[in-house]
């Protein structure tokens, strides 16, 4: 009888390259990418989705708790920089899920350098973002500053403000990362010295929009007129310009070095509007008719609580002067109200009862611009002016 022949594993070729192949899939499965195990990878990527899981709950709980802390307060200061704060807080649970996943995944030395910097940034980067965030509602809240200055320079000074915090914020993230600002600080300024010798208006502008502020001259909102340049409604005062709104609508931009110089007329900080004519009568009319027609008109301005007739302003009518066609009344008086549509309201109202006056109560009429011929004699062997009969 014939013996039997043992089979072995060791007998089969193709077993050996499965033992080969098994062991490059626990490689790669232990280094797949820089080193980094995939199933830490994996958990990695597992906890930083279960801290945004973590943000969802936070922002809907403990935001919501803090906005009904804040809500019981008087002021409304805390409301507005607990909104602002809002981004910059759900931004934290996200620095905590990068933190807790790049650790968990075992990062080898230079790895770490690289994850330690770049937590450095984030923190840094919340860090400013929040105090970038919250200098706009606590720049509203300066009431005391504004009564010292103004809302434009205080608007400026938190700008100022804002941007030192992003210069500061830049310049930390730079030097985590090995980046050295002083001496870029100083290739800039040799940049800047330069550039500063072509940009000379600029700095003038500058200079001017400081001045204008310190000055208080006007604000946004004020109805100014600056001579020969521009009449309208200030929108904004700018670093380097002023944006004022024209009537018909239309922006104009003007330097505010300009606008330094110049003579700029406030009309929004009148305390009164004038009414200011000239009120031409025939030369028929009598000296007793001029007295009614004065007394008429000054009788309306003083019952009438529109217009302004007390010791802070002048009020007049007064017969002024004998023009070329007509008995001038001068009326000078000014109205409480510096509302434009108002003012014209009253000047309107005043018009009609003058009229009234004039030719109801002192019975005469208005004077208009005429001129007279008068003829001494006629040129001799001319016809006659033929003058019809008159009609029965």
């Amino acid at each position: 009888m014939a013996k039997e022949k043992t089979v072995t594993i060791k007998d089969f070729e193709g077993i050996e390259s499965l033992n080969d192949l098994w062991a490059q899939t626990v490689d790669v499965w232990q280094y797949g990418f820089m080193g980094i195990d995939i199933g830490k990878m994996l958990s990695a990527i597992a906890i930083f989705a279960a801290f945004l899981f973590v943000r969802g709950l936070f922002s809907k709980y403990v935001l919501t708790r803090l906005h009904h802390f804040t809500d019981k307060t008087k002021t409304r200061i805390d409301d507005k920089v607990i909104d602002a704060l809002i981004p910059p807080i759900k931004f934290i649970p996200i620095i905590l899920g990068v933190f807790f996943a790049f650790q968990y995944s075992g990062l080898d030395e230079k790895m770490g350098v690289f994850f330690d910097n770049l937590m450095r940034s984030l923190i840094t980067f919340t860090i400013f973002w929040a105090l970038h965030r919250a200098i706009t509602p606590v720049s509203h809240g300066m009431n005391k500053l504004e009564k010292l200055l103004s809302r434009a320079l205080v608007d400026w000074l938190f700008k100022v403000v804002r941007i030192l915090v992003l210069f500061l914020g830049g310049a930390i993230i730079l030097e985590i990362w090995g980046i050295k600002v002083a001496p870029l600080l100083a290739g800039l300024g040799l940049f800047g010295a330069a550039v500063a010798l072509g940009a000379q208006d600029l700095f003038k502008n500058l200079i001017g929009g400081i001045t204008i502020l310190a000055e208080k001259r006007f604000h946004p909102g004020e109805w100014i007129l600056v001579d020969g340049v521009v009449e309208g409604t200030v929108e904004e005062i700018g670093f380097r310009s002023t944006k004022i709104r024209r009537f018909d609508k239309a922006p104009v931009h003007v330097p505010n070095a300009q606008l330094s110089d110049a003579a700029v007329t406030n009309f929004t900080r009148m305390t009164h509007r004038r009414i200011y004519w000239m009120i031409g009568v025939e030369y028929r009319t009598t000296v007793d008719q001029l007295k009614i027609i004065r007394d008429e008109i000054t009788k309306v301005l003083y019952d009438d609580d529109r217009f302004d007739t007390s010791d802070k302003v002048v009020t007049f009518v007064r017969v002024d002067s004998f023009g070329a066609s007509s008995i001038d009344i001068m009326v000078y008086c000014f109205t409480k109200t510096t509302v434009w549509g108002e003012y014209l309201e009253i000047k309107e109202d005043l018009a009609m009862k003058v009229k009234e006056i004039v030719e109801n109560k002192a019975e005469t009429g208005f004077a208009f611009p005429s001129q007279s011929i008068y003829i001494e004699s006629l040129p001799e062997d001319v016809p006659e002016i033929f003058i019809p009969p008159a009609q029965a």
